[in-house]
């Protein structure tokens, strides 16, 4: 975390009021989805859209031109990247599983156990510039990184289209603004599902979905308490809300000590906050195209759906005293197991996966 700390210092002296906006964004929603809230100092732009979706793609922004955040965010994996935990450009491997993007601008808090991290803005700072794990490794690359973009033929236009009232310059305030903006443009509410309960279409989900949504919004499962609302995720935040919901859950995953102890490298939100409560405490990820986003849990550590239900079924794998006490344990029969699976699958948004407009640019 050291390099991305010493980088929002930078960006502090580089801040300056936005200005001069060419043209604002028009969110796609359907009618039932609220827009997400959008930071004041940084509004969405056509502009900065198509400026951050060229960064997001482009592997000059990494130490050594062998990633780029779509290394680890790929769209055919919801924005995800299949593997049990992230590699960086240095080939280090990280402890935690790589995050999934779509509505992440829906998302109170980023990371998995930072309840502390609300902007995009900053966040984007920890791949670029942290040490530990290193990500794409700019820490202390910052000169370096704006010469490449300088003398791109690409980006000159792009940054003076999207930043006009700043002349166009190439700065880490501009590289994240923009990439922020491309990341909350990246949605997901065109899923089978979505279809079926919003869109008058009552056969586009099977009749095993169909029963499959019975269970998982019921008491029995408990699974809607913290895979509820428009992104399947108790942490979430939109214009609509009075109040942020930011959850994070201790799933019974790890139990070291016969107290609830995880990894020591990978505690959860104890590692930021300092509270034993918070030990072994994630957020709670979307089950949006759940089917698409294996392995799972916060270390990649359950490979399949079947798995995930195996653990919750369980009511954790490693019980203790810190585990939620929604995690109580249920049993399936065979037919209600594929049910579920098959409500799960009608979550694959496949617009998410395939459109142009959230893949590489031409």
């Amino acid at each position: 975390m050291r390099g991305w700390v010493r980088a929002l210092a930078l960006i502090a002296v580089l801040a300056a009021p936005s200005a001069g906006a060419e043209t604002p964004w028009v969110w796609d929603l359907p009618a039932w989805v609220p827009r997400p809230r959008v930071p004041a100092d940084n509004p969405m732009t056509v502009e900065k859209v198509a400026l951050g979706r060229q960064l997001f793609y482009d592997k000059q922004l990494s130490l050594n031109g062998k990633g780029a955040c779509a290394s680890c965010h790929i769209q055919a994996k919801a924005f995800t990247d299949g593997r049990k935990v992230g590699v960086g450009v240095t080939g280090e491997k990280h402890v935690r599983n790589s995050m999934g993007l779509a509505n992440v601008a829906y998302v109170p808090v980023l990371t998995w156990a930072n309840p502390l991290l609300h902007s995009l803005e900053q966040q984007a700072l920890v791949p670029m510039f942290g040490e530990n794990p290193v990500e794409l490794g700019l820490a202390g690359q910052e000169e370096a990184l704006f010469a490449r973009l300088k003398a791109d033929p690409r980006y000159p236009a792009l940054f003076q289209a999207a930043f006009p009232a700043e002349g166009g310059t190439i700065s880490l305030r501009s590289i994240t603004q923009a990439l922020a903006a491309f990341e909350r443009s990246i949605v997901s509410f065109s899923s089978p599902y979505d279809r079926y309960r919003y869109g008058n279409e009552p056969n586009a989900i099977s009749a095993a979905a169909k029963r499959g949504e019975a269970l998982f919004f019921s008491e029995r499962l408990e699974c809607f308490h913290c895979h509820g609302g428009i992104t399947f995720s108790n942490a979430v935040t939109h214009e609509r809300l009075a109040f942020v919901e930011a959850g994070f859950h201790q799933t019974g995953l790890y139990n070291l000590d016969g107290k609830g102890a995880y990894p020591a490298n990978n505690p959860g939100a104890i590692e930021v906050t300092g509270e034993a409560q918070d030990m072994g405490r994630f957020r709670t990820p979307s089950l949006r195209n759940v089917a698409v986003t294996a392995p799972y849990m916060h270390d990649g550590s359950i490979a399949t759906l079947d798995a995930a239900i195996d653990h919750y079924a369980a009511g954790g794998r490693a019980k203790s005293a810190q585990t939620d006490q929604l995690i109580v344990g249920f049993k399936l029969n065979k037919s209600e197991r594929a049910d579920l699976i098959a409500f799960l699958r009608s979550l694959t948004d496949q617009r998410l996966l395939t459109t142009p407009a959230y893949g590489p640019p031409k």
